[in-house]
């Protein structure tokens, strides 16, 4: 009898252990994931969407992922929906950045960066300014003189309302002697669309991320005259504005943030997902080949961070009037 129900017994060991076997390998699959990008084609956030659907797959770090697009407004549309629809799910993932944290605040947007989960700050880049190379705008100073004259003639063209881009500009108007709530800044949605107004000579000049301008630079179709960072970018024969007599210093950073209503465990499980990807050769090979900086910055730091963004981009839109007091 004691034999024959351990002939039965054994069986069902085997199942368990085979079905907890099955479970764990499951459980260690990569995910198939989703990545919206807050903005139209072209800009910083669809670059980088596709470049961590790329590095996603490449590492192995994702079965497969799909990006898409829900522009308007610096993001914060595509933030909104992202809180309504996401929550809850762990395969779903949201890029954002600093061009998010000034939209909310210009916008007075319901739905801020504290309804999401932050995962990762993933890259940072150098913002530039630059003109058609029919321009005759030669150097940053002969830019400085115009704004100075009159800053409302003077029209720039850049990202979302309340980016780095405007903010660039605005700051820029300040240094250089001119009134910045006169600053006539000209928002799109979307890299290539403020991209086509610079080629196009429709605005004075054009203030973006240098990933958005450097293929039109390399066809000699557009001229850079300063870049917003501390330091000149490597290989780039371009000044920094601090350099150039504008006393302006900005870096954008990029980021990938989860939904709400995640467990603790489904956060773990994201965040491994992002660092196997952040760790790889194919990031690695990405970020070269965009001229991208590396910014990884992850958990509770990550979370302060952003925090201390926030202050600190509240009290830049108010000096240059883009928000109230």
């Amino acid at each position: 009898m004691l034999t024959h129900m351990r002939a039965r017994v054994r069986p069902l060991l085997l199942c368990a252990i085979a079905g907890a076997g099955l479970t764990l390998a499951a459980a260690a699959q990569a995910q198939d994931l989703k990545i919206m990008a807050p903005a139209a084609p072209g800009g910083g956030w669809d670059q980088t969407a596709r470049a961590m659907q790329q590095a996603l797959v490449q590492s192995g770090a994702a079965h497969s992922v799909q990006v898409y697009n829900v522009p308007g407004a610096g993001g914060t549309i595509g933030i909104a929906q992202f809180v309504n629809s996401a929550k809850g799910d762990p395969n779903q993932l949201m890029a954002s950045g600093y061009v998010m944290v000034g939209a909310i605040l210009t916008n007075n947007a319901p739905v801020t960066l504290d309804k999401v989960i932050p995962i990762a700050r993933l890259v940072q880049e150098t913002d530039a300014i630059a003109v058609p190379t029919n321009s005759p705008l030669k150097t940053v100073k002969d830019l400085a003189e115009l704004v100075k004259k009159d800053p409302a003639r003077v029209t720039w063209a850049g990202g979302s309302a309340g980016g780095p881009d405007h903010i660039a500009a605005a700051l820029f108007t300040q240094k250089a002697g001119a009134d910045p709530t006169k600053l006539n800044y000209i928002p799109f949605s979307g890299g290539g669309e403020a991209l086509a107004a610079i080629l196009g000579g429709k605005v004075t000049a054009g203030m973006s991320g240098l990933g958005e301008l450097e293929s039109q630079v390399k066809a000699g179709k557009l001229r850079l005259l300063a870049v917003t960072q501390s330091e000149r970018v490597p290989g780039l024969d371009v000044p920094t504005l601090k350099e150039s007599g504008i006393d302006v210093e900005l870096a954008n950073w990029r980021a990938v943030m989860a939904p709400p209503g995640l467990t603790p465990e489904q956060v773990k499980g994201v965040s491994a997902i992002i660092e196997k990807m952040a760790k790889s050769q194919a990031w690695a090979d990405i970020l070269k080949q965009k001229g991208w900086d590396d910014a990884y910055l992850t958990g509770d730091a990550f979370a302060a961070y952003l925090k201390e963004e926030n202050a600190r981009t509240a009290e830049i839109l108010k000096s240059v009037g883009l928000i109230k007091q």
